[in-house]
């Protein structure tokens, strides 16, 4: 059809292929498949934020994602890791209060997680009931570079207790533990999880005690990142009473950061094992409490709050993770497929037209030679190869294949041809004369 052969079909199948390859290509390079592994940072060795990354990394091995887990000095360090676009860190968990989004314009959030507890133990002999009665005493709060540091700095800055008036040592939850209940510290001021063992030996032990934030709510003004809670009595261990007695607590929610530049299919991934870890009720929160929705210190990826909100999409229900990512990945390059081929239709027609018009302008070309020579004396020889001329246009013509629809571009050059013959079988009729008139 159209005079096309193998050659020609060769010739577009390559372009197919050539286009689907660039296709994928482009895919490849602005949609790439998500990496296998990739880096959170937490904290110490053994404290809250590695045992949350040890639960991740659990669930996300079932999707065949390997968690590397780096033990940091803390929030704050796992802060200026997220800044550093060179540190290979693309998530940590930090808690709220240290920064922002005008601070780290690079950053994302997944939401807050959960409440990161402070408590304040003192010597049983020695009574405290008032932060401002720490001045010149000996306190432990933390490493440097963790965030529980640097919250436990501002709160007891407010209060007046300072580097110049008082110790405040470099000691982890253990070390604290150990160091007041052999009395070489007068307090610790630190963040405990519910069910870390030391916090239990601690609220157990005789010659210790903790303290209840009275002021609490004054101090959750005074910074909107902390949140006032009660911690019930006995809600730890119900048939001996620990605690003897409700505790108010501050606390200060935990939140889950990731770069922007981190793979889109990871944050859903990280979303689903953030639901799945945090969403159950706790003795600080409801069912569905956590993972917020909002954050107002960070912008929130929207695939994160979408999942919240709406659950998983129809692909991440029923499909593994990299089942998905490859469905994902090859509607991508059916969409984009589509998106070049859908606006070809419409001009297909009209190209079709043109492509067959142009076949046959050049037959016309042929016949308007042969016409143009009619014009001029001609022998007997060039009348018959005139004639043969003719004859090749409309056999051309004949095996052309010209489609129904463009059926009046066929009949018009054929008659166009049938007047070309007409006019040569009059010329010929004319030398056929002359030549029995010269006879």
């Amino acid at each position: 059809m159209l005079g096309f052969n193998r050659w020609h079909l060769f010739k577009g199948l390559a372009a197919i292929f050539c286009i689907a390859v660039l296709v994928w290509l482009a895919l490849a390079y602005f949609i790439p498949a998500p990496p296998s592994k990739f880096t959170i940072a937490t904290g110490a060795k053994n404290q809250t934020y590695e045992a949350i990354a040890k639960r991740y990394q659990g669930i996300l091995a079932r999707s065949r994602i390997e968690l590397d887990i780096r033990l940091t000095n803390g929030a704050v360090e796992n802060l200026e890791l997220l800044n550093d676009a060179a540190s290979g860190i693309k998530v940590a968990i930090v808690q709220s209060g240290l920064s922002d989004s005008d601070h780290a314009p690079d950053l994302l959030s997944l939401g807050r997680i959960n409440y990161q507890i402070y408590w304040l133990f003192h010597s049983a002999d020695a009574p405290l009931n008032d932060l401002r009665q720490l001045k010149g005493k000996r306190i432990a709060i933390g490493p440097v570079g963790s965030g529980q540091r640097a919250t436990t700095e501002k709160i007891l800055g407010i209060s007046g207790v300072t580097h110049d008036n008082s110790a405040l040592l470099n000691l982890s939850s253990q070390g604290a533990a150990d160091a007041l209940n052999e009395g070489k510290i007068d307090a610790l001021f630190l963040p405990f999880a519910p069910d870390a063992p030391v916090l239990l030996s601690l609220l157990k032990n005789p010659r210790v005690k903790a303290m209840s934030f009275s002021e609490a709510e004054a101090l959750t003004r005074i910074f909107p990142s902390l949140v006032r809670l009660v911690f019930p009595r006995a809600v730890l261990d119900f048939e001996r009473v620990i605690p003897a007695t409700d505790m108010v607590l501050i606390a200060s929610p935990n939140v889950v950061l990731v770069r922007k530049d981190i793979h889109p299919a990871l944050i859903d991934l990280l979303a689903q094992t953030i639901v799945e870890v945090h969403g159950k009720p706790g003795i600080y929160q409801q069912a569905g409490e956590f993972p917020s929705q909002t954050d107002p210190e960070f912008p929130m990826a929207q695939s994160a709050r979408d999942f919240y909100k709406n659950g998983p999409t129809f692909l991440n229900r029923y499909l593994p993770f990299w089942l998905t990512n490859y469905a994902q990945r090859t509607l991508a390059v059916l969409a984009a497929v589509i998106a070049i081929v859908l606006p070809m239709f419409s001009y297909a027609p009209r190209l079709y037209r043109s492509l067959v018009e142009n076949r046959l302008r050049s037959l016309y070309r042929r016949l308007r030679a042969i016409e143009a020579s009619l014009q001029k004396d001609a022998t007997a020889a060039e009348q018959a190869a005139l004639e043969a001329d003719l004859d090749s246009v409309d056999r051309a013509t004949n095996i052309l294949g010209v489609p129904m629809r463009h059926s009046e571009l066929f009949f018009s050059l054929k008659v166009h041809i049938d007047l070309v013959r007409a006019r040569l079988a009059s010329r010929r009729a004319e030398l056929h004369g002359r030549a029995s008139k010269a006879a």
